[in-house]
């Protein structure tokens, strides 16, 4: 069987591992950017080999902030991924998204500030086209995968990440919410731009445990908040993945994979060895 993974899913906070998964092997990859949060582990599901990263680690260890964005996406595309599925909790900034409910978001709004957020530096500069950051037709796979669960999901919507570890305050929220965001998380940017600049398919599937801070009638969220509503989704969402291995087509070629065509400026003479071997993966 080709060991090529056809899906490559990142479990956020409250999935440390995928109980589905058959025929388990524990992969430790090194990358130009340090080791990834946890080791990939491939496995099978639907007889289809399938890749799991851990994007906090084992045991839940980094912060938002400290997860090795670039290391988790590098060494996905390492193994050979192309499709990546990010499983990410997420506070509500919409009345008419409800705690348990799932998005599957369109946009993204990056207000993080202390990350490392590209491949490229050291001699080599590139800019990738970012005005649709997931893929169109990995997005209706998903979308579709998860209505077969009976859960309520909402097609579109606008992530904003935030730095973190804390939550907002509530101006900060309120002003979200004038903004026109539709959901808050810690962890959807970088990792959905690297992914692009890495020529991946990527889709975040954005389950809801909490009203973030604005709702006046509601209590501002808490970690225990968010570990008591997360339990139900992450069943819904290991549903889902089942579901979208068994309906998603073969692996083809998608315009994300093109990302890097003619992105690159530095002249190639110009680029160091050292940095040109490091990414070569890249562009693959």
């Amino acid at each position: 069987m080709d060991k090529t993974p056809f899906l490559a899913v990142i479990g956020g906070s409250g999935i440390y591992q995928f109980p589905a998964l058959k025929d388990i092997q524990t992969l430790e990859i090194d990358t130009p950017f340090g080791k990834p949060s946890s080791p990939i582990v491939m496995g099978t599901l639907h007889g289809k080999p399938i890749a799991f990263l851990a994007r906090h680690g084992f045991g839940h260890v980094y912060t938002p902030t400290e997860v090795n964005y670039r290391a988790n996406i590098f060494a996905l595309k390492k193994v050979g991924a192309r499709r990546v599925i990010s499983i990410s909790a997420c506070g509500s900034l919409r009345e008419d998204y409800e705690p348990g409910h799932f998005v599957i978001p369109n946009q993204l709004f990056d207000f993080t500030k202390s990350r490392k957020y590209s491949f490229f530096g050291n001699g080599m500069v590139a800019h990738i086209g970012s005005a649709e950051p997931y893929c169109g037709d990995l997005r209706k796979n998903v979308l579709e995968a998860v209505k077969k669960t009976g859960t309520t999901v909402h097609d579109c919507g606008t992530y904003i990440t935030i730095e973190g570890p804390r939550f907002s305050t509530k101006a900060e929220s309120n002003l979200f919410r004038e903004w026109g965001m539709s959901i808050i998380g810690m962890t959807a940017c970088p990792e959905a731009f690297l992914a692009r600049e890495a020529g991946m398919c990527y889709v975040t599937m954005a389950h809801v445990t909490d009203y973030d801070v604005w709702h006046v009638n509601e209590k501002p969220v808490t970690v225990e908040m968010v570990l008591k509503v997360s339990k139900n989704n992450t069943l819904n969402a290991e549903k889902a993945i089942l579901n979208l291995v068994e309906s998603l087509p073969p692996v083809s070629h998608c315009d994300c994979w093109d990302s890097l065509k003619n992105a690159v400026l530095t002249e190639k003479s110009r680029i160091p060895k050292e940095t040109r071997d490091n990414l070569k993966i890249l562009f693959d």
